[in-house]
């Protein structure tokens, strides 16, 4: 099931030409600047480096500091950047007070590289080592967090981003890697409470209340006015949906597994916890002058928009005194993906549910089943299925598939054009929403499915699936 890769069809070609590489900060806001890890293989097609979990001391905003969870000292994590078809290796290290692992989210890795405990690798234990090494077979933006206590471990800075690039897509616009997050301060310098708000906290999904920016609030970047730019942007908070505002469209071209089948425009750009788009936005404005990119309301359930501000400053773009650019329209891009069939596809239902166990007490759980009760899903290798998933909540909920691609299905399980590979997509609250996922023949194992606002996963909205081996009898409780 590989992404069939980009092919791009070029319009007119461009009045003012564009250098490619990466649009930068102003100087005072360098900290923005997503730094990258030292290589240590001599071979191209190698990377070979060194990840540290450990708690440094961060300033997330001028004068402001926090003992931050980190990889590297870095808020986020260091920018992994690489080639399709190039072999990645990590010597990762836990230097925190807690077991941890790394998943890399969206990546199609073998199942003892995919970070979960217990049923991939063991944790890795305070001041233990273990080794990652796979291929990196997709192009796209992709990210790395912890799969143990994730909403408490994320939530203290525990995340960074992975750009695997090809250079069939590539394109002469400067380019920007935006990490957007949020973390929860209880008073200067101090992280509230992982577990605060007790059970209905964790029904709601914790949002934090500072907004930032690849580890900065309310950064300042400079570009020039009418240039277009090629954002990749990944939302690694744990719970908030970030809804952004630039006052001009973004014209969509790629989503979490790579470019998709044509571009889409749109006013405002929305990302659940864990989505990835890649976009081209010109940043309105005349030379000189600055605009606000703002992050609005989005309501994602129950209590998510009531009291709230309309909206958060999320970024400045300071537009540079050079005259204005002037440009053709936008090139055309085109990317040829199939369909996958759904004749002889195996239904599965999973009802998203959550369930009240006492006074405040309550419980998420997949078909009313939590995790901890252990219920499976079994795929045979080469097997597609159709997985109808319905949102019996009040809150919206990003599900997340572990190692494989899916695509969307409307109600009448016909494809959602534009076709796009995705491992993460937005059930709307008390609505239902139909993927179509084939199961590669060549990578067996356990995998997760969750809720990617991280509280919930936690809460108990999570289960696995079985590719290969021997079904589970729980797993017939969720077949029609």
């Amino acid at each position: 099931m590989r992404p069939i890769v980009a092919a791009l069809f070029w319009g007119l070609a461009f009045v003012a030409p564009y250098a490619q590489g990466t649009a930068t900060p102003t100087a005072g806001d360098l900290p923005a600047v997503l730094r990258e890890p030292v290589d240590k293989n001599p071979d191209p097609r190698i990377l070979d480096i060194d990840l540290e979990a450990r708690v440094t001391s961060v300033e997330f905003a001028p004068g402001e500091r926090i003992d931050a969870w980190t990889y590297n000292g870095l808020l986020p994590g260091p920018l992994i950047r690489a080639h399709v078809g190039d072999r990645l290796i990590v010597h990762f290290t836990n230097s925190l007070p807690q077991p941890t692992t790394v998943h890399w989210h969206g990546l199609r890795v073998p199942a003892n590289m995919d970070g979960v405990p217990e049923h991939s690798q063991a944790e890795v234990p305070p001041g233990g080592r273990f080794v990652y090494d796979f291929i990196l077979p997709d192009a796209g933006l992709f990210w790395y967090h912890p799969h143990v206590q994730s909403a408490a471990q994320a939530g203290f800075g525990l995340y960074g981003a992975l750009l695997v690039e090809d250079a069939s897509d590539r394109l002469p616009f400067p380019e920007r890697v935006l990490v957007l997050s949020d973390i929860a301060i209880d008073k200067p310098g101090v992280f509230e409470s992982p577990d605060s708000g007790g059970s209905a906290g964790m029904a709601f999904g914790r949002e934090g209340n500072r907004l930032l920016v690849n580890g900065r609030e309310r950064p300042t970047f400079t570009a020039r006015a009418g240039a277009p730019e090629r954002w990749r942007v990944v939302n690694a908070a744990k719970s908030r949906y970030f809804n952004l505002d630039i006052g001009s469209p973004f014209l969509t071209i790629g989503v979490d597994g790579g470019l998709q089948e044509y571009p889409t425009k749109s006013e405002t750009l929305v990302l659940a916890p864990g989505e990835r788009a890649d976009v081209i936005v010109t940043p309105p404005g005349a030379p000189g002058t600055s605009l606000v990119v703002r992050a609005l309301l989005f309501d994602r359930g129950y209590g998510s928009i009531e009291a709230r501000i309309p909206f958060d400053d999320l970024f400045t773009i300071r537009l540079s005194e050079a005259p204005a650019a002037t440009v053709a329209p936008l090139p055309e891009l085109h990317r040829s993906i199939e369909a996958l069939p759904v004749a002889q596809a195996t239904r599965v239902s999973l009802d998203l549910t959550i369930t009240q166990r006492s006074d405040q007490v309550f419980e998420y759980g997949i078909n009313g089943v939590a995790f901890a009760k252990g219920h499976w899903l079994h795929a045979d290798p080469g097997e597609t299925q159709i997985w109808t998933l319905t949102n019996k909540t009040k809150w919206s909920h990003p599900f997340h598939l572990h190692g494989f691609f899916f695509q969307v299905l409307d109600e009448h399980e016909q494809p959602v054009h534009p076709l796009a590979w995705k491992d993460t997509v937005s059930v709307p609250y008390e609505r239902t929403v139909k993927v179509i996922v084939r199961f590669d023949t060549d990578r067996p194992g356990m995998w997760m499915f969750h809720c990617h606002v991280l509280d919930h996963a936690d809460g108990g909205l999570m289960g696995m699936i079985e590719v290969g081996g021997h079904a589970h009898d729980a797993a017939s409780e969720h077949k029609p």
